[in-house]
C-alpha cells in the first residue's frame, strides 16, 4: 500500500510539472509575441519599400519609352507645335539645353544627303531683291584732313561709311576689299581660268601653314561641274613645290591633284590669318563668275560630294547661305573670352572689339533670338552668290578688316545689323564634322601680338606689334564713350576650344 501511495504521489508531481511547464511555455510564447509586435511591422514595411522602389523603376522606364515614342511620333505629326519639338533648332530644345536637360551632342552624325549626285537637279538662280544692284569701292580715298598714305586693300573706311553700309537700299556701293594698289593680285593665267568657274570648291593655304588635302567621294559629274581652287601665297607655293607632286599644264596653270592653284601676290596684310580671310570671305570677289561656292579651310579633306552639299544645305530649303553652329559657344562674348584664354589674339584688343559691339547694341545670345547661335564654325561656308549674300560677305570682311581677324566674332554682329533681311541656314555641328577629315597643320602658328596683355605693351619699341594694314578701328578714335562699357559676364561652362 505504501508503494502504491508513493507511485500515485509521483504521478501527481509529474502532472503538476507538466502543467507548470505548459503554462510556462504559454507564458513565454505570450511574452515573445507581446515583446515582438514591432518586428512583423518592420518586415512588412521593408518589403513594401522594396516593392515601391521596384514599381517606381518600372514606371520610370515606361515613361522614358513613352517619351521616346512620343518624340518619334511628333517628328511626323501634322500638328505644327508637335513637329516643332522635333526640330534641332527649336526653342523648346534650346531652352532645355540651357537647363542641361538634353544629352550632349554627337561629334559626328549622319548627313541626310541624297544617294546619287546624278539625281540632283540644279535650280534656277535665286532672284535678287534688296539690294538689286551691288557695286564696290575701288579706290581708297581718305577723309578730308587725314594724312595721305599708301592705299589699303580694305580701304580707309570711316565710321560714317561703316554705318551707312548697313542701311539697305535698292542700289548699294560698299567697301569690299581689292582697292587699287592695296595688294592681292592674281596672275593673268589664273584670272583667265577662273572665268569659266560657275561652281567652285575653294580653299586656301598661307605662309606654308598646311598641305593640300585631296577631296574624296567626288562623283564624275561634280568633277566636271566644279572648279576646285586652292588659293596660296608665294611661301605656300614654294612649300607645295618642294613637298608635293605639282604639275603644270600647257597654259602654265599649276595643279596638285584635283586642286588648281591660284597664287596671290603682294599680300594685302602683314598677318597670315588675315590674308586667309580674303579667299574665305571674299570668294565672290576672287571668282566673280561663280554662282555657287563651298569654302573649306586648308587643313580639311572634303569627304562629301559638293553637289550633294549644295542640295542638302541650299537647294532643299531654298537657302542662299549656310554655315554650321559652333560646337561650344553661342554668344560672341563667350567666344571672345575663349579666344583670350587660348591666346589667339591680343587680349585688350579682343576686349575693345567686344566693347564696341556691346555699345552698338549686340546682346549676348539667348533663346529669344532668331538664330540658333551667334557664333559659327566658319571653316565651311556654303553660298549662292546673290547680291544679299555678297553684301553680307562684304560687310563681314569689313568688320574683320577694321577690328580683329577673329571672324567668328564679327559674323553674329553683321547678322544682327542686317536683321530679318539676311536669312541663312545654320546647321548642326555634328553634320559639319561629318563633311570632312581634319588634318594637322604643318607647323604651329604664333605671333607676338597674341601674347599681349595690356595696351601699354604696344607703346615704344613694341609699336611694331600694331598691324599697319588692318585693324585700324582698334586705334582710331571711336565716336562713342567706351570707358563706361562693361562687358556682360561669361559663364565658362564649356572648353575654350
Amino acid at each position: 500500500m505504501e508503494a502504491q501511495a508513493r507511485s500515485l504521489l509521483l504521478r501527481g508531481y509529474r502532472r503538476s510539472d507538466r502543467s507548470d511547464h505548459q503554462s510556462r511555455a504559454k507564458d513565454d510564447e505570450i511574452d515573445a509575441l507581446s515583446s515582438g509586435k514591432a518586428e512583423p511591422m518592420k518586415i512588412i514595411w521593408r518589403n513594401g519599400f522594396v516593392r515601391l522602389v521596384f514599381v517606381c523603376a518600372i514606371i520610370w522606364v515606361l515613361l522614358i519609352l513613352f517619351a521616346l515614342l512620343f518624340h518619334l511620333w511628333s517628328c511626323h505629326s501634322s500638328i505644327s507645335f508637335l513637329s516643332a519639338l522635333c526640330r534641332k533648332d527649336s526653342k523648346v530644345l534650346v531652352i532645355l539645353d540651357s537647363m542641361g536637360l538634353t544629352p550632349k551632342p554627337l561629334h559626328r552624325c549622319p548627313i541626310p544627303v541624297l544617294d546619287d549626285p546624278n539625281a540632283v537637279v540644279v535650280p534656277e538662280k535665286t532672284p535678287d531683291t534688296i539690294p538689286k544692284k551691288l557695286s564696290y569701292i575701288e579706290f581708297d580715298k581718305k577723309e578730308d584732313g587725314e594724312e595721305e598714305s599708301s592705299p589699303l586693300f580694305g580701304g580707309h573706311q570711316s565710321w560714317a561709311q561703316r554705318e551707312e553700309s548697313f542701311k539697305l537700299k535698292s542700289s548699294m556701293k560698299v567697301h569690299c576689299g581689292f582697292c587699287k594698289g592695296g595688294g592681292g593680285e592674281m596672275e593673268e593665267i589664273d584670272k583667265k581660268f577662273v572665268k569659266r568657274c560657275k561652281f567652285v570648291v575653294a580653299s586656301g593655304i598661307f605662309d606654308g601653314y598646311d598641305a593640300p588635302q585631296q577631296p574624296t567621294n567626288i562623283s564624275t559629274r561634280s568633277k566636271k561641274l566644279f572648279c576646285f581652287l586652292m588659293v596660296v601665297d608665294d611661301v605656300s607655293l614654294d612649300f607645295i613645290q618642294q613637298n608635293t607632286s605639282m604639275k603644270i599644264d600647257k597654259d602654265g596653270g599649276r595643279w596638285v591633284g584635283i586642286w588648281r592653284l591660284i597664287t596671290l601676290h603682294n599680300l594685302p596684310f602683314d598677318e597670315p590669318r588675315r590674308n586667309g580671310k580674303v579667299p574665305k570671305i571674299l570668294t565672290h570677289r576672287l571668282f566673280p563668275q561663280a554662282r555657287y561656292s563651298i569654302w573649306i579651310d586648308g587643313k580639311m579633306e572634303l569627304i562629301v560630294d559638293p553637289l550633294l552639299i549644295l542640295e542638302r544645305y541650299l537647294w532643299r530649303g531654298k537657302h542662299t547661305f549656310a554655315v554650321a553652329c559652333h560646337k561650344h559657344h553661342k554668344s560672341i562674348y563667350e567666344e571672345g573670352d575663349a579666344i583670350k584664354r587660348r591666346k589667339r589674339y591680343a587680349r585688350p584688343l579682343i576686349d575693345l572689339h567686344m566693347k564696341i559691339y556691346y555699345y552698338e547694341g549686340m546682346k549676348p545670345w539667348s533663346p529669344d533670338k532668331r538664330t540658333l547661335s551667334d557664333v559659327p564654325e566658319g571653316a565651311v561656308l556654303i553660298r549662292e552668290h546673290t547680291t544679299m549674300t555678297n553684301l553680307f560677305s562684304c560687310l563681314w570682311f569689313n568688320e574683320v578688316n577694321l577690328f580683329t581677324p577673329r571672324d567668328q566674332l564679327s559674323f553674329g554682329y553683321v547678322v544682327y545689323r542686317l536683321g530679318e533681311a539676311f536669312k541663312f541656314f545654320m546647321f548642326p555641328n555634328c553634320e559639319y564634322n561629318s563633311l570632312f577629315v581634319l588634318h594637322r597643320h604643318t607647323r604651329e602658328h604664333s605671333s607676338k601680338v597674341e601674347w599681349v596683355k595690356s595696351l601699354d605693351e604696344f607703346n615704344g619699341n613694341n609699336s611694331v606689334l600694331k598691324e599697319s594694314k588692318a585693324g585700324l578701328g582698334l586705334w582710331l578714335p571711336y565716336p562713342g564713350d567706351l570707358k563706361s562699357v562693361k562687358l556682360p559676364p561669361v559663364d565658362r561652362s564649356s572648353p575654350a576650344g
